[in-house]
C-alpha cells in the first residue's frame, strides 16, 4: 500500500516507487516489462535522475491499482519543494561587496535570506555606495525599510546616516 500524499509530500517519486518495487519483491526490469516502459527510464526515475510525467504517472496508477495522478502529484509537490528551495538560497552579486565587510565569515557561506537583519545592518553600518545599492536591489527598498525601521541600537552613526540618505527610514 502506497503511503498517503500528505504524508510524504516533497519526496521525489522515484524514492517511494523504489521503496514500493522493495516491499513487493519487484525488480524494476519487471514493472518496466509489465508497464511497457523502457527500464532505463524506470531505473533513471529510481535514482530521482529523471521525473514522472503523465503518461506513465497513469501506467504505475494502473499496475499499483491506485489513483492515476498519484506519481503526477508526488512530482509536482517535489518540484514545488525544490523550486522554494532555490528561492530562498539566492544571493546578492558578492563582486559588490569588499570582503572586509564580512571580515569574520565566508561570504559564501551566509544565508541572506535567514541572517537579512544582520547583513542590512552591517551594510548600513560599515558598506559603501555600492554595497548599500546592491543590497537594497536584493532585498527591495520595502524590506529593507521594514528592518531599519525595527533596528533600534547601532552602534555606529553610519547606520541612520546611510538609512536617512538612501530614504529607508
Amino acid at each position: 500500500m502506497l503511503p498517503e500524499i500528505a504524508k510524504i509530500k516533497g519526496v521525489h517519486p522515484g524514492l517511494v516507487l523504489k521503496r514500493e518495487l522493495k516491499r513487493n519483491h519487484i525488480k524494476s526490469s519487471a514493472l518496466a516489462m509489465a508497464i511497457g516502459e523502457h527500464k532505463q527510464t524506470l531505473s533513471a526515475i529510481i535514482n530521482q535522475r529523471r521525473g514522472i510525467n503523465p503518461e506513465l504517472s497513469v501506467k504505475l496508477g494502473s499496475y499499483f491499482d491506485i489513483e492515476e495522478d498519484y506519481f503526477m502529484m508526488l512530482q509536482a509537490a517535489y518540484e514545488v519543494k525544490n523550486s522554494l528551495t532555490a528561492k530562498q538560497q539566492r544571493t546578492p552579486d558578492l563582486s559588490k561587496f569588499r570582503k572586509v565587510l564580512f571580515w569574520d565569515t565566508s561570504m559564501n557561506q551566509i544565508d541572506w535570506i535567514k541572517n537579512k537583519r544582520v547583513v542590512i545592518q552591517r551594510i548600513l553600518e560599515r558598506g559603501n555606495e555600492s554595497e548599500i545599492r546592491e543590497m537594497i536591489n536584493f532585498y527591495g527598498k520595502p524590506a529593507v525599510s521594514k528592518i531599519v525601521s525595527s533596528i533600534k541600537n547601532s552602534r555606529l552613526p553610519s547606520f541612520e546616516k546611510n538609512a536617512e540618505a538612501y530614504n529607508l527610514i
